[in-house]
């Protein structure tokens, strides 16, 4: 995209804001709350189909509610399939966009991915408003939107390993990740207030937020040291290597170095390969746990607003506003559960084992909130949080902190880039997981809700099994004996 221009490096806004003087801590901030916030707005626009899902396909079955073609008694299904379409979009998209992410400049690649993603968002909320009735139109919408999505979660991952070491990398991960769960808050919050106005406005102010999202990405986002002048001086070629080096508070090493020396940085680096990437130690294991973890979380993301305006709680049914406002607290949860999960692995050293737990104890919970959810509101509150926190917990871990360990990862010797091709693989091996989960729970809804908790319960069981081969040598090398099988080094 801009290789062969050096000078295309440095973020216009940064030059503008003559920010190239800051100090390397500043430039860390910065990159954080941009990739916070760019991710943020990719979460948000991806809400509203939850949010609408009940005024499109109402329970009531009038003739006069709802919106053709979803208001027929094939609504929930024709639903899970809008939402399997964008997933598996959005998971074929993620292994392309990963090689890209490794080959192109970084900022160029993610701002253009909010842009086009705002567009197709909104476009979908235009067919409220240009009376839009057809099947086709809201599935190719949500099929374009989820290519264009699929930039955001390699782009950003390889940017914080570019600038993060490992040292703290699951708790700043943890915390960085939070962005998820403010997103998708944010998304329910935005979508269910304009709901009044009309379903199409929950998708055109999603889509205006994100694509003002890409705007700032492209002024202000630094995605390497060196494209405001930052190097290690151990090795001035860089790559991820060399920024874990330099993230691992070895500040000494930093030096600021001439204009024109290193601003290569976004322009000119040598990805890896699909295959080669699959033969790192850990990443088939952690993308296949991911497929069940995500299964799990996005059954939520997409069914529970839809859920809970069909279930009494408390003896009554709530509106579709409430329940979308109420959903918000699921993430609520889950930005606990990331944290969490972060600080943990850090202090253990030991992501299989942390992921585990937290999906095994997710079980419980999931049964505890289908059976004693409708007690009362307290009730379906608390135990809607607990089970966000331990759901989440591990999503977060696996799509952070293990990715970006994965993929500055010892046998890569530093001498290629494969942060957003290693972040891909485990993310789009987890998205179809996240397109199965919606798709089964669009048929299985129709049916009754148990056997959708009996699917999430399954998928969260099978999603810790994955991991007992890597938890095993993680206890080994806990205990002194390190075992070669241990991919997360």
């Amino acid at each position: 995209m801009s290789r062969h221009c050096h000078l295309c490096a440095t973020p216009p806004g940064i030059l503008l804001l003559r920010a190239k003087q800051w100090n390397y801590q500043t430039h860390r901030y910065m990159v954080l709350f941009i990739t916070f916030l760019a991710y943020a707005c990719y979460h948000a626009s991806r809400k509203p189909t939850g949010i609408v899902k009940s005024v499109l396909c109402p329970d009531h079955k009038d003739a006069m509610d709802g919106w053709i073609p979803f208001n027929g008694h094939d609504g929930p299904s024709k639903l899970g399939e809008i939402d399997v379409a964008f997933l598996a979009c959005y998971s074929i998209g993620m292994y392309v966009a990963g090689h890209l992410g490794d080959t192109l400049d970084l900022r160029l690649f993610l701002s253009s991915g909010m842009v086009g993603s705002g567009i197709f968002v909104a476009l979908f909320g235009m067919g409220y408003f240009w009376n839009v009735h057809r099947f086709w139109f809201y599935l190719s919408m949500q099929m374009i939107a989820g290519m264009f999505q699929a930039t955001g979660w390699p782009s950003v991952v390889a940017v914080i390993g570019n600038w993060f070491g490992k040292r703290k990398r699951g708790l700043i991960m943890g915390v960085w990740n939070a962005h998820t769960s403010v997103g998708n808050i944010c998304g329910s919050l935005i979508a269910a207030s304009v709901l009044d106005y009309g379903w199409g406005w929950s998708f055109v102010a999603p889509g205006a937020l994100i694509v003002s999202g890409g705007i700032i990405v492209f002024l202000f986002l630094a995605p390497y040291p060196e494209d405001v002048g930052f190097s290690s001086s151990s090795s001035s070629s860089s790559s991820a290597a060399a920024a874990v080096q330099v993230g691992d508070d070895k500040e000494a090493l930093v030096h600021k170095t001439g204009d024109g020396a290193l601003r290569q940085a976004s322009v000119d680096r040598k990805g890896i390969g699909l295959v080669e990437a699959c033969m790192i130690p850990g990443v088939i294991p952690f993308a296949l746990c991911l497929f069940f973890a995500k299964l799990v979380a996005y059954t939520f993301l997409y069914w529970l607003p839809f859920y809970l305006t069909h279930t009494e709680i408390g003896g009554r049914y709530i509106s579709v506003k409430s329940a979308g406002n109420l959903s918000a607290l699921f993430d609520v949860g889950g930005i606990v559960g990331g944290i969490l999960a972060g600080y943990i692995s850090d202090k253990l050293n030991a992501r299989a084992l942390t992921a585990a737990s937290f999906m095994y104890a997710a079980i419980p919970s999931m049964l505890l909130y289908q059976h004693y959810g409708s007690v009362s509101m307290n009730a379906n509150i608390g135990l809607m949080m607990v089970t966000g926190l331990l759901v989440n917990g591990p999503y977060a871990l696996i799509t952070t902190a293990v990715s970006a360990d994965l993929g500055t990862h010892s046998s890569l010797r530093g001498d290629s880039r494969a942060l957003a091709t290693v972040t891909a693989i485990i993310d789009g091996t987890g998205s179809v997981g996240a397109a199965v989960g919606p798709l089964l729970t669009g048929f299985l809804s129709t049916r009754g809700w148990t056997e959708v908790f009996i699917m999430l319960v399954v998928g969260a069981f099978i999603a810790g099994l994955l991991l007992s081969r890597l938890i095993i040598a993680e206890i080994a090398e806990i205990n002194g004996r390190p075992l070669p099988t241990q991919g997360n080094e």
